[in-house]
């Protein structure tokens, strides 16, 4: 079989990361080679920030890609939109508090303030390295889309120290090597990188801490990622700590289910033993796993596994994998009439694309999450997301990591902000270092950055009666953390 044929057979290993690296996955990197190969595309970033058009993907010849998005302006019409006057002195907004693009952070003094690597005169660039082309075209594109409407917000409103911020937009193509090409680029020309996503991140890994870049992700996928010192997850989990407050408000809606309850996984990388550390953990939250099985990549026959866990009586289903064969998955359960009591997915299954391919299917399905919802008009950094979204890419459909990617770019400019006239890339490092309670102001739970620990507190949400809605009381739900012993 062609090697272009097996990569679709297989969904693409790049869909599976979503699922993974949501569970805080470390992907093993010799399964690299399976999506390596293809030429980059990267994106057309002219006008992306100063006009807010979609700028679409284009041919680039570079291996990595990239281009820079002016830095001059903002998209209009947006929240809080307007052209943003250059100043000096002082990061300044026009909109206060928290919802500002500096996050109400008090401006250091930019006396001082010196040229450096990515920052003239008039601008401070941040690259953006995300998987744009490869097996499945587009799987981050969502983080880089993120990034430049945050840039877009923040160049609206002000400057820092006299200075627009601009993109530099480069594809990792799912590639380690591109990814290291990508941050080669991104150490000569950039200041930091900002909200980047990658399936196989560890390539570029020693490349940004041997020239000391910030890398503030929107999450982390290997070990060779999570090992590098100058770089950050804001998504921050490690995988043996699993938090206990999801699981143990389930245990009291679904006492019996709970006891009675089958994994099940997508059979490549790490997710092994992720699966295996939440059964370890969940096991000793009290509930009971009776059924644990991995599904490989390539499995289009999910027959003999719903058939298994009839056969034991399974109340409670918890699947990990890409929203593919969680619809194939539901259509077998369907077709042999088993009908759980609860069916669990991790938050990457919070896509409008997998309800429009489930379709009646997907009604009932829980979903742990660690962000705000998408339909709470009541969150205003939610909206603020999903209006700079729309502005830089009109019709674009926000994700779990895209959110994430915009909470980066943020933390990234109130950090600054506060160093003024200090800032360096040893100190941005240092200082983001100390952050261990990061919401992106309100947007998600309380994240531990700068130690990369799992966060404490979940919500538990549900597609019911045609909608996503939370269904666990109050803002989150908070405990402690299970060490499982597995994949510490």
């Amino acid at each position: 079989m062609p090697r272009s044929a097996r990569l679709r057979r297989m969904l693409g290993i790049g869909a599976a990361v979503l699922a993974l690296a949501a569970c805080g996955s470390q992907l093993d990197p010799a399964t690299v080679a399976r999506v390596n190969g293809q030429s980059g595309v990267g994106p057309d970033g002219t006008g992306a920030v100063a006009g807010g058009a979609d700028s679409g993907l284009a041919p680039d010849a570079g291996a990595a890609g990239g281009d820079v998005a002016p830095a001059d302006g903002g998209p209009a019409g947006g929240t809080g939109g307007g052209s943003g006057a250059a100043g000096s002195g002082p990061a300044a907004g026009k909109s206060k508090g928290k919802g500002s693009p500096t996050g109400g952070t008090k401006a250091a003094s930019c006396e001082g303030f010196k040229n450096q690597t990515g920052i003239t005169d008039s601008t401070i660039t941040l690259a953006n390295v995300a998987d744009l082309s490869g097996p499945v075209p587009g799987i981050f594109e969502a983080t880089q889309q993120a990034a430049r409407a945050y840039v877009a917000y923040f160049n609206s409103q002000g400057t820092l120290c006299g200075r627009k911020l601009a993109l530099l937009n480069l594809d990792s193509r799912a590639d380690a090597g591109a990814d290291q090409q990508a941050y080669t680029k991104a150490c000569a020309e950039a200041f930091a990188a900002v909200g980047s996503m990658g399936a196989f991140d560890s390539g570029g890994a020693g490349a940004a801490q041997g020239c000391g870049l910030p890398d503030l992700r929107a999450a982390m996928t290997t070990p060779e990622r999570a090992g590098c010192s100058t770089c950050f997850g804001i998504y921050s989990v490690r995988p043996n700590l699993i938090a206990d407050s999801g699981p143990k408000w389930l245990a009291t809606q679904y006492p019996d289910a709970v006891k009675n309850v089958g994994v099940l996984y997508i059979n490549a990388g790490a997710a092994v033993v992720n699966a295996k550390s939440q059964a370890a953990a969940w096991g000793k939250m009290g509930w009971s796993i009776n059924y644990l099985q991995g599904i490989d990549v390539a499995e289009f026959n999910f027959a003999p596994y719903v058939q298994q866990m009839k056969d034991k009586g399974i109340k409670m289903v918890v699947y990990t994998g890409p929203y593919q064969n969680t619809v194939k998955l539901q259509q077998a359960m369907q077709q042999q009439g088993y009908k759980p009591d609860v069916f669990m997915q991790d938050p990457t299954v919070y896509d409008q694309r997998y309800v429009q391919q489930a379709g009646a299917l997907a009604e009932g399905t829980v979903v742990y999450s660690t962000t705000d919802l998408f339909e709470n008009k009541n969150n205003p950094e939610i909206q603020l997301y999903l209006s700079w979204l729309n502005q830089v890419k009109p019709g674009a459909v926000p994700n779990f990591y895209g959110l994430f990617a915009w909470s980066a770019t943020r933390l990234f400019v109130e950090q600054a902000t506060a160093l003024g006239g200090k800032l360096s890339r040893e100190s941005l490092v240092a200082a983001v270092r100390k952050v261990n309670d990061w919401t992106g102001n309100g947007a998600h739970a309380a994240m531990r950055v700068g130690t990369a620990e799992t966060p404490q507190c979940q919500k538990i949400i549900q597609f019911k009666g045609g909608r996503w809605q939370q269904i666990s009381p109050g803002t989150w739900l908070c405990g402690g953390v299970v060490d499982s012993g597995v994949g510490g």
